[in-house]
C-alpha cells in the first residue's frame, strides 16, 4: 500500500515518544475514499444481570442517571449530548457494542446502501432518531445513529485554580478538594481486542472515515505490520480526541476498556480515593499515558468490566500523520506505577488458556510467533 500525502502541519510525534513515522509501503493510517466520516462515539451498550448494582457503581464512578426503566439504565455525563452508556438487564454480563454518531442523516443511507443494511427508526427509549446496524469483521455489532435527542448540559466540577511556578492566582485561599465521586463529563473512547486486526482496522477506516493517530508494532516484527492502532475521528481542521477507538491484536475478541473524561487531576484522584473507600478495586493508576498523553486511573466495576477516568488528553486535527513505536508494557505510561497483570489481561487462568488454544486453531492473524511476541511485549 502506498503512503498517503497529507496536508503540511506540525508533527507532534517528532522528537517525542514515537520512534518515527511510517516506512515506505507501511499502512497510511486512513482510507483514501471512506464511505462516511463519523463525528464521535455516541454511547456504549452492555448487558448486566443486576441493574441496581450497576447503578450504584455508576453513581460512585461519577455518572448521572438520565433514565431508568425496569429493563434498562441510561447513564450520562455533565456535557451536553447523548447518554454515555446503556445498560440492559440480562442473564449474563456482556458488551453489546459501540454506537457512533453520523454527521448527517443521509450518511446513514450511504452506509446502509454500501453494506446491504437498512436504516431504521430507533425506539422512543433512545430519544428518537435513526440508526444503521452493522457487524465488524470480528463479528461485533456496531451501530451508527443520527438525530437522537441530546441532553442539555449539567453543572460539572470546575478545574481547580492552581499556583504553578511563578504564577500564583490563588492567594489567601486554601485548596481543599472534596473526596467525592469524580463527575463524568463525557465518553472518551473504547478499546477493542480482535484476532483479525488488519481486516478490522481497515473496516473502521473505510466505513467510518477514521484516522490512525499512533501505531504500535511487535518488537522484531515490524515488517509484519502493526498490532495496535489508536484511531480518531476525522472532523477536518477541528481537533478531536487522540483516539475515540483503539484496536489491538489478541486472543480474545471484544471489549477491553472504555474511558470517561473528568475535570482535572484532582477530580480524578479524589474520585479514585472515594472509589477505594467504597471497596472497589483499582486495576492500574494513577499515571500518564504516552499515546494520547491522558492522565489515567483504571477500575473494575462489579461485573469486572474495566473502566477509566481520564483527563488532559491530546487533541489532533486531520493534518497529523500516524506515529510508529514498538509495543511494550513499560511503554504504556510516561510516569506512574508499572502496568498491572490485571490491566494487561496477562493473569494466567484456565479460561485464558482455552481462549488462546482456540485462537491458534482458527484462521486469523494470531499465530505462535505473534503470540510469543505479544507475551514478551506485555512482560517488557
Amino acid at each position: 500500500m502506498t503512503s498517503l500525502s497529507l496536508p503540511h502541519g506540525h508533527d507532534p510525534h517528532q522528537g517525542l515518544h514515537s520512534e518515527d513515522g511510517a516506512l515506505h509501503g507501511e499502512h497510511p493510517g486512513r482510507a483514501p475514499q471512506p464511505i462516511i466520516k463519523v463525528t464521535d462515539l455516541a454511547w456504549l451498550e452492555f448487558v448486566k444481570p443486576d441493574l441496581g448494582r450497576a447503578e450504584a457503581f455508576a453513581r460512585d464512578f461519577g455518572f448521572q442517571v438520565a433514565a431508568r426503566t425496569a429493563n434498562a439504565l441510561y447513564l450520562r455525563g455533565t456535557h451536553a449530548g447523548t447518554h454515555c452508556l446503556v445498560v440492559r438487564k440480562g442473564r449474563a454480563s456482556r458488551f453489546l457494542g459501540p454506537v457512533f454518531q453520523a454527521a448527517a442523516r443521509n450518511d446513514l443511507n450511504r452506509l446502509a446502501d454500501a453494506t446491504g443494511r437498512r436504516v431504521h427508526r430507533l425506539d422512543d427509549e433512545y430519544g428518537g432518531g435513526f440508526a444503521a446496524d452493522l457487524l465488524d469483521p470480528a463479528g461485533l455489532p456496531v451501530r451508527v445513529v443520527h438525530s437522537v435527542t441530546e441532553h442539555p448540559s449539567l453543572h460539572g466540577q470546575e478545574p481547580l485554580l492552581l499556583n504553578t511556578g511563578t504564577t500564583a492566582p490563588r492567594v489567601n485561599q486554601a485548596q481543599r478538594p472534596a473526596v467525592e465521586p469524580a463527575r463524568i463529563e463525557r465518553l472518551g473512547h473504547v478499546v477493542l481486542s480482535t484476532r483479525t486486526f488488519r481486516r478490522t482496522l481497515d473496516w473502521y477506516l473505510h466505513h467510518f472515515g477514521m484516522i490512525v493517530s499512533d501505531f504500535l508494532y511487535l518488537d522484531g516484527q515490524r515488517e509484519r505490520g502493526p498490532t495496535m492502532a489508536f484511531i480518531r475521528c476525522d472532523r477536518g481542521s477541528e481537533a478531536t480526541d487522540h483516539h475515540t477507538l483503539a484496536l489491538h491484536l489478541g486472543p480474545e475478541t471484544g471489549y477491553v476498556h472504555s474511558a470517561y473524561q473528568v475535570a482535572d487531576l484532582d477530580a480524578l484522584a479524589a474520585g479514585g480515593t472515594y472509589l477505594a473507600q467504597r471497596g472497589y478495586r483499582r486495576s492500574w493508576g494513577i499515571g500518564r499515558h504516552i499515546q494520547g498523553s491522558q492522565i489515567f486511573d483504571y477500575w473494575r466495576d462489579p461485573d469486572r468490566f474495566l473502566v477509566e477516568h481520564f483527563t488532559d488528553g491530546d487533541l489532533f486535527d486531520h493534518t497529523v500523520a500516524p506515529g510508529w513505536a514498538a509495543m511494550s508494557a513499560s511503554g504504556l505510561a510516561q510516569w506512574g506505577p508499572p502496568a498491572t497483570r490485571d490491566f494487561l489481561g496477562a493473569a494466567p487462568s484456565p479460561a485464558l488458556l482455552r481462549t488462546v488454544v482456540q485462537a491458534l486453531r482458527e484462521d486469523n492473524e494470531l499465530d505462535p510467533a505473534r503470540l510469543r511476541a505479544l507475551m514478551k511485549a506485555m512482560n517488557s
